[in-house]
Parts: C-alpha cells; sequence; structure tokens
C-alpha cells in the first residue's frame, strides 16, 4: 500500500512534531512516523531561548508550554558555578540567557523537554493535514528525480507501508536511519568519555543548595575531570534533580556507586531515589550537509552535542524555522531549489561555530584554568583567574548570536559568513534576527508580521512600497506591509522579513530593483 504526502517526517521527537507542526500551519500535507507511542519522560533539554520561544508563539503553543512548565513562574533559568564541588568558598552565579530579553519578543523558558514535546503533539493533533503514524519504524528511504519514497514497518515487521512525497525530512536523531540511507557522512570530537544521565529525589539536596540565591542549575568544575562537568539540573523546586558527570569507560547501573558520585559533586552528604540512570558518550558531531536531492535532516539527525549550555534542541527547533517556510515556498510555487539549498547554506555553519567554538572551546578553557591555577598551590594567582571566568561567562552570552551573513539569499555585509558569533542590538541588519521593538500603535512588531515575507515600512515613500508589492505579485510570493510612523532604532526606513524572522534586507530609500531584492530572497534572482 502507497500512501502520497508532500512531506514526509522520519522522528516524532521534539523537532520532528514541531516540523509537522510548522508545515501543517502553513498548509502542507505531511506525514509523521515515530517509533515511540508517547514522549520518553527523561528531563533533558531543558531550557529553551528566546529564539526558540519566539517559534512556539507563532505555532500557537508558547503559552501552553509556560502553563506546563513545573519550576515556579519567575524563577530564575540561570545557574550555579562552582570550584571542585557545591560546598566550596569559590562560587558564582552570573546572569546569562536573561540579559539578553530585551532583544527578543519572548523570554527564555525551562522545562523537561517531554513537556514541551507533549504539547507540541497536541498542536499536531488538531492540524487535519498532518497525519501521524505513532508505533511505526522507517526502515528505508530512497529518492528519484520526482518524488522520495520512506517503507515504514509495523509489529516487527508484520505491517509495512510505503509513503511517498515529494521530499522526506529525518528528524530521528543521532543515529538516524535517513541520514545512514542518503550517504551523509558526520565529522566532529569525540572526546572517548562516557556520561551518566540520572534522575533522582533528595529533599536534602534541595535544603543543601539554599545557601546560593535560587538556581536552576548547579556545575561544579572538579580538576580531576579535564574541564568536563558535575552538572545538577532542577526539574522542580524542592526535590526532583537530574545530574549529568564524567564516569568510567565500563561502567553499568550495577557496577558503579552514583549515590556516592553525587556527594561528592555537592560536598556533602544526603539521601535521593533513583528514577533512572543512562548513559551517553561526550562527542560533537556534524553532518557534511544537510541536504541530498529530496531529503534533509535536521535536529540530532544533522547535529549533536553534549548538552552543555542548551544548545541542542534549541538548535534543533532553529532548523526547523528555518527548513520549514522554505520547503512550503517551493511546493506552493514560489520558492526554488536555491531556497531549499539555502537550508544546510545557512544552518550547517552555526551549528559547526557552536559546536567547536561554545562547546568544545568552553571544556578546554575550563580544563586549562583548572590544570593552571589552584587555591592550594597559588591562591591570589587562582581568585584572579576564578573572578575573570566569571566576568567573562555574561560576555559569551551576549557575543551568541547565530546569524545568516552569509546566506546567498540575504544581503549580507561584502565578505560575511553565517556565523554563531554576533551581538545583539536594535539596528535591523540584513542575516540577523529581527530585533524586538514595541511600534507606534503600541503592538510589539511580532504582533505585525505575517506568516510569509513582511516589509516594515517607518515613513517609507508609497512609490517604494508599491514597488515591493508589485515585485512579490509577480512571483506568487505572498506579501504584507506594516506601515509604522518614525524610524525607532531600526535605523531603516525600509526591511524585509522572511517567515522565519530573519532580517533580508533594509535599506532608508526605494532600490533599483525590487524584484531582484525579491528574488534573491526566494532564490530565484
Amino acid at each position: 500500500m502507497k500512501k502520497r504526502h508532500q512531506v514526509v517526517i522520519v522522528g516524532g521527537g521534539p523537532i520532528g512534531v514541531a516540523l509537522a507542526v510548522e508545515l501543517g500551519q502553513r498548509g502542507i500535507s505531511c506525514a509523521l512516523v515515530e517509533r515511540r507511542l508517547a514522549p520518553q519522560r527523561i528531563p533533558k533539554g531543558q531550557g529553551l531561548t528566546q529564539r526558540s520561544m519566539e517559534h512556539l508563539y507563532f505555532w500557537g503553543v508558547a503559552d501552553k508550554v509556560r502553563a506546563v512548565r513545573l519550576l515556579p513562574p519567575d524563577f530564575p533559568t540561570s545557574g550555579i558555578t562552582a570550584y571542585r564541588n557545591m560546598m566550596s568558598e569559590y562560587w558564582y552565579a552570573p546572569p546569562l540567557r536573561e540579559i539578553v530579553n530585551r532583544y527578543y519578543f519572548q523570554e527564555q523558558e525551562r522545562l523537561p523537554q517531554y513537556l514541551t514535546e507533549e504539547v507540541l503533539r497536541r498542536r499536531m493533533a488538531e492540524l487535519p493535514n498532518v497525519e501521524s503514524a505513532f508505533g511505526w519504524t522507517a526502515q528505508s528511504v530512497e529518492q528519484d528525480a520526482n518524488s522520495a519514497r520512506v517503507v515504514i514497518s509495523k509489529d516487527g515487521g508484520a505491517a509495512c507501508e510505503t509513503l511517498e512525497a515529494d521530499y522526506v525530512v529525518g528528524c530521528d536523531g543521532g543515529h538516524s536511519i535517513v541520514r545512514l540511507q542518503i550517504g551523509i557522512e558526520r565529522g566532529g570530537t569525540d572526546f572517548d568519555q562516557l556520561m551518566v544521565l540520572a534522575v533522582f529525589r533528595s529533599r536534602e539536596l534541595h535544603e543543601g543548595f539554599e545557601r546560593f540565591p535560587p538556581r536552576s542549575t548547579f556545575r561544579a568544575m572538579d580538576p580531576q575531570l579535564k574541564g568536563y562537568w558535575m552538572f545538577f539540573g532542577r526539574v522542580d523546586v524542592g526535590e526532583v534533580f537530574f545530574f549529568h558527570a564524567p564516569v568510567p569507560p565500563n561502567t553499568t547501573r550495577d557496577n558503579y556507586d552514583f549515590h556516592g558520585l553525587l556527594q561528592r559533586a555537592a560536598g556533602f552528604n544526603f539521601a535521593c531515589e533513583f528514577d533512572y540512570v543512562g548513559f551517553w558518550d561526550l562527542r560533537i558531531a556534524v553532518a557534511e550537509k544537510y541536504q541530498v536531492g529530496r531529503v534533509f535532516i535536521a535536529g540530532d539527525a544533522a547535529h549533536s552535542h553534549p548538552p552543555y549550555g542548551g544548545y541542542g534542541l534549541n538548535s534543533g527547533l532553529d532548523d526547523v524555522a528555518n527548513l520549514g517556510w522554505k520547503l512550503a515556498a517551493t511546493l506552493k510555487g514560489w520558492g526554488s531549489d536555491a531556497l531549499l539549498a539555502s537550508y544546510s547554506e545557512e544552518r550547517r555553519p552555526v551549528f559547526k561555530e557552536t559546536a567547536d567554538q561554545f562547546i568544545a572551546a568552553r571544556i578546554q578553557a575550563d580544563r586549562e584554568l583548572l590544570e593552571r591555577y589552584s587555591p592550594e598551590r597559588d591562591r591570589a594567582a587562582f581568585e584572579r583567574a576564578w573572578n575573570e571566568s566569571q566576568a567573562d561567562a555574561p560576555a559569551r552570552t551576549m557575543t551568541y548570536e547565530p546569524h545568516y551573513e552569509g546566506s546567498p539569499v540575504m544581503f549580507g555585509p561584502p565578505g560575511g559568513v553565517s556565523s554563531a558569533h554576533g551581538s545583539h542590538t536594535f539596528k535591523a541588519r540584513a542575516g540577523h534576527h529581527l530585533p524586538s521593538q514595541r511600534l507606534s500603535s503600541g503592538r510589539n512588531v511580532f504582533e505585525e508580521l505575517g506568516t510569509e515575507f513582511t516589509l516594515l515600512a517607518f515613513d517609507a515613500d508609497d512609490g517604494a512600497v508599491a514597488a515591493f508589492e508589485q515585485a512579490a505579485s509577480a512571483l506568487d510570493m505572498p506579501l504584507k506591509i506594516v506601515r509604522n510612523r518614525g524610524r525607532n532604532a531600526y535605523e531603516a526606513r525600509l526591511i524585509l522579513v522572511r517567515p522565519d524572522r530573519y532580517v533580508v534586507w533594509t535599506a532608508d530609500h526605494a532600490p533599483e530593483s525590487a524584484r531582484a531584492i525579491i528574488g534573491k530572497a526566494v532564490g530565484r534572482a
């Protein structure tokens, strides 16, 4: 039996379900295949960045995600970093992602990944053009010039079906069958280190952490661990925690004292009850490309790394926001193959740099600090280095600003490259996320954006606006015009914004050819 859809999504974790919602809201027929009937109730992927919350807002579920959070409203989402263990005299609690809240329409959030996934599953079920196949497993993927096909099975192969589509997207995790079937290689850094993930309950640990101001995470930097972390995270306030730490290579659930490890990291003895113990390998892996023909990969299928800094889930949701509208635009006839190719060209450099310079480099910097400085050897030198590390933490947050200046469908600066490094400013810049701003109407600009392209016109010439309307009409590209009085902090009268809320082009005056700008933005220059 063969079923036809416009897009088949393999993998129904949060990334696959989010893509189904993104496409479903755009009127695209899609099928989602996922072997698990329900989300795994393991509290990984806790932090949601401001950009991720903006995506969830446009998927209609931001308020619903906030409603199911387990931490109290406004509970701080940042953390404590301590030397050796959490009872050390050396600790700091720097502001982190909250310091960039004002540049975004939505504030960051923190809750277990499975709760976010459950909210997205409920939203997906509301979309009539999305068909889900939970309990089914993808067996093979193939494609030709006109379509792609996925063979799926259930009950150990007793039932088989073939799903045919214009495009297939693999959101099926680090061991992606889709990536393997289409022959995409991955490279990266293997730290050759086994890590434990434990979920446990302890009222005594919560009480011990009351020495600190309220925080969500607690990181112990032990010199013996070579820059790797022992890391506690709150699931709720009062009892449930998760914990990551390095363990010896042959560790199993039965041959290691995990309770002792927790107490070592905490710096004091406490009672606890374990709900889960699992393991993962500390490595960074990035696919060499994110597309082969009609097949794409996203989320952990395209890139995976340690859960340091909360980049994994958020990077996957950014993949969805980037790829989803491009697939829909191409299927509706106003996008192009060049537009689809820009997905990999934009997203891969951002993640590669995130992995290398915000994760691997952080591990190396921590390792070097702890090897070089010690309060036992030279207290004054250690304290200077420790204080410098504390001061660097907010600066790293301010410079993490993924952008697409090097994109072929953007009007970035000459020599621009797509990068994870940037700066936060309210000025509208081509290739960068649109900053949040209040319009003269009193509404936020994000409340006025269209679902496709939007032209923001601040006291702009009527002829310039009309030229864009005509150019968009000629290419059958939906375009919403948002007029506003005054120039405000964007420093431009005309700003063209993509469906994923990134700025394509800015200027004060009408361009020589609005058609050339619109054409480049959708890969039809």
